[in-house]
């Protein structure tokens, strides 16, 4: 029988873990807190860039909106505007006529030579001299209302377009939004009147007249 005394045999001493320094202990607290700093700064800035991406659309639909109301606003007042000229127009057409200062062939004639964007103020006849007055928003609006009064034997040429200058339009909204007219002063001359041809008699009269003369 083989006996084996255990009790001679040396126990080997159990490995330790090895232990961290406190240096080392902060170091690694260092590097997770700079870990985890890194990483929320991260996340916080791509929330930042979704959040100003969202901004930045918002932005630019809400300005496409603007310039649309704008363009709409504008388009209001310019017929505002033009809803005023018109107003105007006839307002000083129906003055002239009640008041009679001017033949009613030439007021008709004005009236009718009148283009769009364009409206009178003002017309006057002393003697032989038409002087009339208004408003118009282009150029080429002054330059067909000249030409048409050109276009009738009432008025002798050349018609002369003797002052015009750049003033703010005047009406509702019309001051606001920048708009500018045209006020014009033009002057003409009454065409002389066409000799009146004596009127025909009757044959019957005529033979009665001859036969008195023999």
């Amino acid at each position: 029988m083989i006996r084996i005394n255990l009790s001679g045999v040396e126990r080997k001493p159990a490995r330790r873990a090895p232990a961290f320094s406190l240096p080392d202990r902060m170091t690694v607290a260092c590097v997770v807190i700079l870990a985890g700093s890194v990483a929320g700064i991260g996340w916080w800035y791509q929330t930042l860039e979704r959040q100003s991406a969202i901004v930045d659309e918002e932005m630019a639909g809400a300005q496409n909106e603007i310039r649309q109301l704008q363009s709409i606003l504008l388009d209001v007042r310019r017929f505002e505007t033009q809803r005023g000229a018109l107003q105007q127009r006839v307002g000083i057409i129906e003055e002239l006529r009640g008041g009679q200062s001017v033949p009613v062939r030439l007021l008709d004639h004005v009236s009718r030579s009148v283009p769009e964007l364009l409206w009178l103020t003002q017309l006057t006849q002393e003697g032989t001299e038409v002087t009339i007055e208004g408003r118009s928003t282009t150029l080429i609006a002054l330059s067909d209302f000249v030409g048409n009064l050109g276009n009738s034997e009432l008025l002798r040429k050349p018609i002369e377009i003797v002052n015009s200058h750049v003033e703010s339009a005047r009406g509702t909204g019309a001051e606001e939004s920048g708009l500018e007219v045209i006020a014009f002063t033009v002057k003409a001359q009454m065409a002389p009147a066409a000799p009146t041809a004596p009127m025909a008699q009757p044959p019957a009269v005529a033979s009665v007249q001859a036969a008195a003369a023999r």
